[in-house]
């Protein structure tokens, strides 16, 4: 398997509801992931979404932005079917891709998104994934991204498993999902912390690096593609 596939993990059954139950303000982040694509984005604008099952951000973005088309690209079958069961209509907006970043097509984009996906990755995996959706964008164009970023294996990273346990527990997961969940994480994620994912992206060649987005171990940030030298 190359470096940068991902192993599909999400379950289709309920995602939508299970994802805003587990991710603080998603719907919000969505929205400003929108506002921050659209600084550079044009409005007939081309956008490579990376982790597009289920169609949530797709359906955020789509709506807020009616000239804008898409690629959505997904290793998972069900994700994609439930993506375009969400999106509805704006489904012919869409050109939906099975696969990973490397089954995207190498055409120059005019922004990106990545959300709740890079996690998945370990290091170098990443690093591949990020250098692959720099070469499919435009020089200048916008990726956002947003994912856990914590130090998973360090005290701090423990506090932080222990508040996301707290946070799907309030939001209505029941306990023992929750710890399921929980130690699933400890044992799989392969997690980096907020320093080392901001370097990671500045070695695939993005600048202008900004944190907008920050939900207990989940940050997203927003950067740019530099020209390739």
């Amino acid at each position: 398997m190359p470096p940068s596939q991902m192993t599909a993990t999400t379950s289709a059954d309920g995602y939508e509801d299970r994802v805003m139950r587990q991710v603080p303000g998603l719907a919000d982040m969505h929205r400003m992931a929108g506002i921050l694509l659209a600084e550079h984005v044009p409005q007939k604008g081309r956008v490579l979404v990376l982790g597009a099952g289920g169609g949530v951000e797709l359906r955020a973005f789509a709506l807020a932005h009616p000239g804008w088309r898409f690629e959505g690209v997904d290793p998972s079958a069900d994700m994609l079917a439930l993506a375009c069961a969400t999106l509805g209509d704006l489904q012919n907006r869409v050109t939906f891709r099975q696969g990973y970043i490397e089954d995207a097509p190498e055409k120059r984009f005019d922004g990106a998104s990545s959300f709740l996906t890079l996690h998945f990755l370990p290091r170098e995996a990443r690093l591949d994934t990020l250098r692959a959706l720099h070469s499919r964008l435009q020089p200048g164009a916008p990726l956002v991204v947003a994912h856990h970023s914590f130090a998973i294996e360090t005290p701090a990273g423990e506090r932080w498993l222990r508040r996301n346990a707290a946070f799907h527990a309030a939001s209505g997961e029941v306990s023992g999902k929750v710890m399921a969940q929980i130690a699933a994480m400890r044992q799989n994620l392969p997690a980096l912390a907020p320093e080392e994912d901001e370097a990671l992206l500045a070695e695939a060649g993005f600048g202008d690096i900004e944190l907008f987005y920050a939900g207990f171990s989940f940050r997203g940030w927003v950067c740019r593609a530099l020209p390739a030298i």
